[in-house]
């Protein structure tokens, strides 16, 4: 009994989302074999694009699937490799100056203190819900995208 409980727990984790949403990319990504195929397919109507589109998304501005389709690639990068890589973030203090590195360092330690009043294990968990639901979508968006690619190019899926 123990272990079912708790690996109904593990299914639910964050880390075990991430893997699902990585993996389901990488099928993408092998099964789309050639990716321009995906130009000028429009998205379907359904409830998992529908979702997509209707969320203004700049990256989705075509409403191609291959937009889409690079969309999920770049959100996957992101998760293995951070969303800012260090490079970037180095650049990214150079080019604000000294000035503005002693105003962000007072705005930090006056924001480091609100937080502390904050509740910070209902925020953790209020983001993780976010993250978990967010990350599970993907995982079925993938999943479709790839199903459609598969009907585009006459294989059938299984």
């Amino acid at each position: 009994m123990m272990q079912i409980s708790e690996s109904h727990l593990q299914k639910n984790s964050l880390f075990n989302s991430m893997n699902r949403f990585i993996g389901a990319v990488n099928n993408m990504d092998q099964t789309v074999m050639v990716p321009s195929l995906l130009r000028d397919v429009p998205l379907e109507e359904e409830r998992e694009m529908a979702a997509l589109k209707s969320s203004g998304n700049s990256d989705i501005e075509d409403g191609d699937m291959y937009s889409y389709y690079q969309l999920l690639k770049s959100i996957r990068c992101d998760i293995e490799w951070g969303v800012m890589r260090a490079e970037e973030a180095e650049k990214l203090k150079e080019s604000r100056g000294p000035s503005s590195r002693i105003d962000s360092e007072e705005e930090e330690s006056e924001v480091s203190s609100e937080e502390d009043e904050v509740n910070l294990q209902k925020q953790f968990q209020f983001h993780m819900t976010g993250l978990h639901g967010v990350l599970s979508k993907l995982t079925q968006q993938a999943n479709t995208l790839t199903n459609r690619y598969k009907q585009e190019i006459g294989v059938g899926c299984y």
